[in-house]
């Protein structure tokens, strides 16, 4: 009876450990500002909120670009980028802590061997008249001890850490959705700076075909050796210009090669130049940012783990109750070791409640809350940053639109021009002067119209970034 009596407390106990009160507050999202739509929607339909088939899978966003290049590279970046590898570990540690903690909730038990050889003093006081001066003591002591967690500080340390490790989830697809973005951005630009250099070589072409222009007029008598000069140095120049933009792809290039974890030597991508306008990406509706951007989430997830570190600190308040139980099984000799007579045991609870700290548990709970807030704001400000960011791009994207479609204009007018004044020159009406000055403006806007197509199609990818890819807060890990 006292047996299934003290089963039957030990139960009760469990059962109150389990469904007992978790002192501290318990969370709630803290509420962030959110506009209705942002102000640049509307302006134009490429970049508009989000129409049905906008919810599809976008996880692989940089497909949008229809490269086989870099999607190769991407997924070359998701597998060997070592800072993706480091944050990866970051997070693997973080559940790891999960773990640990979640095992607080079960008793421990210890099981251990001793075997000692012992020698009494014969000047010991009070030895024993004829007792024996050496002997063996063979021990096997059991010991199994258990914190129930009646006031809910061990589950509250599960609900920090397990929001900690969110939020370190959430840090490392920020990671790669940052190194992913950033590749992406690099190789844009390389597809940039090839679209320029296949301007400067069409421009070449063209010089070569006006330097031979002035050196027939020159032997004809109907141009100076100044012209002739002229059109050298223009023609010279712009080679120089296309050989400086092997300096700044050469750059870009080795950059890659660190995202993607290979050696910058030997590292090299393919000549294409950029061509066409930048693809269709909805935004949707601002309150979805909260959802789809990786860095918010764990600022979120952070207030969650600072939140529930108040229930650990205020559990202090309270008595700690340690149920524990011992066995032993002792002898002198090893054969008697595991025989009836050579067992002991011990059971009973324990209980220590603090009286007097002169205000240290008062001061940890203040840190905690004060914790809490610091990290709603920090969580508040990383909600203005994205919208702010996400107006960034669709401004970017908006004005650069409209420029480009300005600058098309003043390419076709310097076009023009210059053929204008080749004519006239050809005929002899007019110097050699108009037609290199109306040529060097045709190519500085021809460059800047290039310039325009790949800034354009950068911000596309920017816009993606800014708007979290294809990632959604369901995909944190439970825990």
């Amino acid at each position: 009876m006292k047996v299934s009596g003290a089963l039957r407390t030990a139960a009760m106990l469990g059962a109150l450990a389990v469904t007992g009160c978790k002192v501290g507050p318990n969370y709630k999202v803290p509420a962030a500002p959110a506009p209705p739509s942002f102000s640049d929607n509307g302006h134009n339909g490429d970049w508009a909120s989000a129409k049905p088939g906008d919810t599809a899978d976008r996880g692989d966003w940089w497909t949008l670009y229809n490269d086989s290049e870099l999607n190769d590279l991407e997924q070359r970046c998701a597998i060997s980028n070592q800072s993706l590898a480091a944050a990866l570990h970051a997070y693997e540690q973080a559940h790891d802590i999960v773990r640990e903690n979640k095992a607080d909730l079960f008793p421990t038990v210890s099981l251990g061997a001793a075997a000692n050889r012992n020698r009494i003093s014969n000047t010991r006081p009070l030895r024993p008249t004829n007792a024996t001066t050496e002997y063996w003591d063979f021990l096997i002591p059991l010991n199994i001890s258990w914190e129930p967690d009646f006031w809910g500080r061990i589950r509250r340390q599960i609900e920090s850490s397990s929001a900690s490790a969110q939020a370190s989830s959430a840090d490392l697809a920020n990671t790669k959705l940052g190194l992913q973005g950033m590749l992406a951005v690099n190789y844009l630009q390389i597809r940039g700076v090839d679209l320029q250099a296949q301007l400067l070589r069409t421009t070449l072409d063209a010089y070569t075909q006006t330097l031979k222009l002035t050196q027939d007029r020159y032997r004809g008598g109907l141009a100076s050796d100044s012209d002739v000069q002229q059109a050298t140095a223009q023609l010279e120049q712009t080679r120089a210009q296309l050989i400086d933009l092997g300096v700044g792809r050469a750059e870009l290039e080795h950059a890659i090669a660190v995202l993607v974890g290979t050696p910058a030597t030997g590292f090299h991508i393919t000549d294409r130049a950029l061509a066409g306008d930048p693809p269709t990406i909805p935004t949707g509706i601002p309150s979805e940012i909260l959802q789809r951007r990786p860095d918010i989430a764990a600022a979120e997830r952070r207030v969650a783990a600072a939140n529930a570190q108040i229930g650990v600190a205020k559990s202090a308040y309270y008595p700690t109750i340690v149920l524990g139980a011992a066995g032993t099984t002792e002898s002198s000799a090893i054969q008697q070791l595991f025989n009836t007579g050579s067992a002991g045991w011990n059971a009973g609870p324990t209980a220590n409640e603090l009286l007097f700290d002169a205000g240290k548990r008062k001061a940890e709970v203040d840190f905690a809350v004060a914790q809490r807030e610091q990290e709603t704001a920090l969580y508040r400000d990383q909600v203005l940053s994205a919208f702010r960011d996400v107006e960034d791009q669709l401004s970017s994207l908006r004005i650069l639109e409209n420029e480009a479609q300005v600058q098309a204009l003043a390419v076709v007018a310097a076009k023009r021009s210059t053929e204008l004044s080749t004519l006239r020159y050809r005929r002899g009406l007019a110097p050699y002067l108009e037609v290199l000055t109306n040529q060097t403006i045709e190519l500085t806007n021809e460059r800047t119209a290039a310039s325009l197509v790949a800034e354009r199609i950068v911000a596309s990818a920017r816009l993606q970034m800014v708007l979290g890819g294809g990632w959604n807060a369901s995909q944190l890990p439970k825990n």
